[in-house]
């Protein structure tokens, strides 16, 4: 089994990525959030948390930027009727900080207003998870990140630069910066040329 890869972003689909390491691309299903990071960060190296998932006719791959992505993942398909596609779908309905405050709150019709969860799944989703979450973290010390400033920080950890650095380095970011401009002052000053 595949748990961990790291390489060379090769080509971004809309629901998949091909991670090149060592002469091998390995076609990967992800989020829609984490394919909007590799896209940023194409044809530089990135890590994946793999969940690899093997049926008599098939042979996927499932890649999470984070381990606590992975767990929540995991955690999906312990709930009868959720399989890795739906889980997938539904991680990439919204903030999963956002989806777990649901499960936990026991709010079914927030819940089946994700892509593919109807109100019966929501239910299901709740009864087997509510209470037994591993939560994921948001950091609610200063103020909340910008979407653009997410991106910034994600593709900044992505090329390899400790997390801590990246949240100091954003908070010193002005709201207007842009994706573009954050990366390339991130590489600058965290490379140590500023």
């Amino acid at each position: 089994m595949i748990g961990y890869l790291e390489g060379v972003v090769f080509d971004v689909t809309t629901d998949h990525l091909i991670l090149k390491t060592n002469g091998v691309g390995y076609e990967i299903l992800t989020t829609n959030q984490t394919l909007a990071d590799a896209q940023m960060v194409m044809g530089q190296n990135i890590s994946l948390w793999i969940y690899s998932h093997i049926r008599e006719d098939a042979f996927s791959l499932f890649g999470f930027l984070t381990k606590p992505e992975k767990d929540f993942f995991m955690q999906l398909l312990k709930v009868n009727g959720v399989g890795p596609k739906m889980a997938l779908t539904m991680m990439s309905g919204g903030p999963l900080a956002q989806i777990q405050n649901w499960i936990e709150a026991g709010d079914a019709k927030a819940l089946s207003s994700l892509p593919k969860i109807g109100k019966k799944t929501a239910e299901q989703i709740i009864l087997t998870l509510q209470g037994k979450l591993v939560i994921i973290e948001t950091k609610t010390k200063g103020p909340q990140k910008s979407e653009t400033h997410r991106q910034i920080a994600s593709a900044l950890v992505n090329l390899g630069f400790k997390s801590q650095l990246v949240d100091q380095f954003i908070e010193t970011m002005p709201k207007s910066a842009t994706l573009e401009e954050g990366v390339r002052q991130g590489l600058q000053k965290l490379s140590g040329q500023l």
